[in-house]
């Protein structure tokens, strides 16, 4: 049956002037999907480079380099990449000239006929949206992953049922201009992050709340419990709440209590399993098993959920064991650009370790790691530009309490800081590369810097 959205989208689109911002791999499918129905592409970006799949279609224009966002009011629509923001005098202009400004997420969300399922949060996304979707194909559903993971959904959005589930990690980045009806959504935390992008905290606050602002009655909100921030959202929801805590019972949700996992969803509160038996290492994976389980246990049943959380081994560069090398285990955690994530992997070994840690600065603070880095970290291996904050938050912990500080050594690069951790550790100890930080100082990406620990680590003899 032909869904009557998309096609009343590939009418009014065909012959228009769209505007692509951001020509990587992750707007290709949708470039290529709105040229196949007719659109005139505008393909801009800084970079310079033309990617090969795009050489060849007809109508479509490149503006590339410094002058990429020239001309941009002619446009009918606007799609922007998340790393785009939306606030450039050249976006906010054109919109005022009647420009419509949107996003390859953006028109997923309006035209899909499926169940839309959402996560946003400052740290856990991944994971929790991984185990969402875990959860639904355990119980025989069809889902469809995107967003931050997952592919571009775009052009699979003609083949897309009203029996099937769209799950979606997205980032404050995407959520900006969110204007569309997301059904299930979950905001897994909230602490400051990314306030190199945003003018300011509130607006990253606010920016995560667009996660279910358009919501109906219909709706259902997932809440943290145990975070402070993220109260403040409940008196917010037109549609159903419900909360997920590691450390008390809640009135609608799934939660951990003397060591078991408890949903109270619906008209019973019921076991689900024992905490002890979640695959994933650490309580804040307990809470994004409670996140996850949240959103779709009244879809799945509880048996899924167990199924599932005592088998799956996590998602690649969160808290992964790397290799055990003369006694000494090593974990990749690159995902954790934050401090609350790093914190959330220290609390997650039984005793202190060795941590490398720095990076990129977001402009976040760093004092909250004090107490943590004094408890759980023997000694702390610095790299990057945020060393010197790192150093300062343990430093100035120590000197709280009236202990000596742990030992600090800092290098130029991860290379040297790996050799450094392997001359200085003996068996039984842990090394666990979690930044704290963001990469961009000398990686594209986590994904590429965990990648090179990894090759660093194994290569070690």
């Amino acid at each position: 049956m032909a869904n009557n959205k998309v096609e009343e989208f590939k009418k009014n689109i065909r012959g228009k002037r769209v505007s692509v911002i951001g020509i990587g791999v992750s707007n290709i499918p949708a470039i290529k999907y709105l040229n196949k129905i007719g659109a005139n592409i505008v393909a801009r970006d800084k970079n310079t480079n033309i990617p090969e799949e795009l050489k060849g279609l007809n109508n479509i224009e490149f503006v590339l380099g410094e002058d990429y966002l020239k001309g941009l009011d002619n446009s009918d629509y606007i799609f922007r990449s998340p790393g785009v923001k939306p606030f450039l005098p050249e976006i906010e202009e054109a919109v005022k000239k009647g420009v419509i400004l949107t996003s390859e997420i953006e028109t997923l969300i309006h035209l899909t006929d499926a169940t839309v399922i959402a996560i946003t949060g400052s740290d856990g996304k991944t994971t929790s949206t991984t185990l969402t979707t875990l959860f639904l194909e355990a119980a025989g559903k069809n889902v469809y992953v995107g967003g931050n993971i997952g592919i571009p959904l775009l052009d699979k959005v003609e083949e897309m049922t009203k029996d099937d589930y769209v799950v979606l990690e997205l980032s404050s980045f995407q959520l900006m201009t969110m204007k569309e009806k997301i059904d299930r959504a979950a905001i897994t935390n909230v602490s400051p992050n990314h306030l190199d992008y945003h003018r300011d905290y509130e607006e990253y606050i606010e920016a995560k709340a667009n996660v279910f602002k358009c919501q109906d009655e219909f709706g259902i909100l997932v809440l943290n419990e145990d975070n402070e921030y993220t109260s403040r959202y409940e008196n917010q929801a037109k549609g159903s709440v419900r909360k997920f805590s590691i450390e008390k019972e809640t009135g609608c949700g799934v939660y951990h209590k003397d060591g078991k996992i408890y949903s109270s969803v619906g008209c019973k509160t019921e076991e689900i399993m024992d905490a002890k038996d979640v695959k994933l290492v650490g309580m804040h994976n307990v809470a994004n098993t409670c996140t996850a389980a949240s959103l779709v246990i009244d879809i799945v049943g509880k048996e899924a959920i167990a199924s599932v959380a005592k088998t799956f081994t996590g998602v690649e560069h969160r808290m992964e064991p790397v290799r055990e090398l003369n006694g000494v285990k090593w974990y990749n955690d690159s995902i954790a650009s934050s401090p609350t994530r790093t914190i959330a992997g220290l609390k997650a070994f039984p005793k202190p370790i060795v941590l490398i840690a720095g990076g990129y600065d977001k402009h976040i603070p760093y004092d909250v790691m004090g107490p943590y880095l004094v408890d759980k970290v023997k000694l702390l291996i610095l790299v990057g530009t945020t060393a010197p904050k790192i150093r300062e938050a343990a430093e100035n912990e120590a000197k709280k309490r009236g202990v000596d500080v742990m030992p600090i050594v800092e290098f130029d690069n991860l290379k040297d800081a790996v050799e450094y951790a392997y001359k200085n550790t003996n068996e039984g100890d842990i090394v666990a590369m979690s930044p704290a930080s963001a990469s961009f100082d000398l990686y594209k990406n986590f994904m590429i810097r965990g990648d090179y620990f990894k090759e660093l680590v194994n290569n070690l003899q």
